[in-house]
């Protein structure tokens, strides 16, 4: 039987509100040994995600303080998600579509249920869907990649 989001997912990822100070939301990635953060609203619904790259290419690169911003000042959006009963060969065609490499996963009720990373597909997938994931994503577009 093919594999799905949930089998592959860490579940119950660290989240952040869009209200959250970005020196908590870098603690939390360092506590969680991530990095990226998704950041949800009151219902747990994923409004956006805040990547280590966002912090540092949007706020840090740009002279401003860290703990003077929120997750919502700096969080890329729209974000990409896909279902927890979504086929791991559709997150894979996901990932390499948008070129990211983590994707938050969500219930029916588009809910933040679990993280999907690259490093995720590399230890259940086959070599060359790996190298494929890889090669897609790093593609270079000319446009900021996360």
């Amino acid at each position: 039987m093919a594999k799905l989001a949930r089998d592959l997912m860490t579940p119950d990822p660290a989240c952040c509100s869009p209200h959250t100070p970005l020196d908590e939301v870098a603690k939390l990635m360092a506590q969680n040994d991530c990095g990226e953060i998704p950041v949800v609203d009151v219902g747990g619904q994923v409004v956006g995600v805040v990547t280590d790259r966002d912090i540092v290419c949007r706020v840090v690169a740009e002279g401003k303080n860290p703990m003077a911003y929120s997750a919502e000042t700096c969080m890329s959006q729209p974000v990409v998600t896909v279902r927890s009963d979504a086929p791991i060969d559709a997150v894979v065609t996901t990932m390499e579509k948008h070129q990211i490499r983590r994707v938050p996963v969500v219930d029916d009720h588009e809910c933040c249920v679990g993280m999907i990373s690259q490093a995720d597909v590399a230890w259940s997938g086959r070599e060359s869907e790996v190298a494929e994931l890889v090669r897609e994503v790093s593609r270079d577009t000319g446009r900021d990649s996360r």
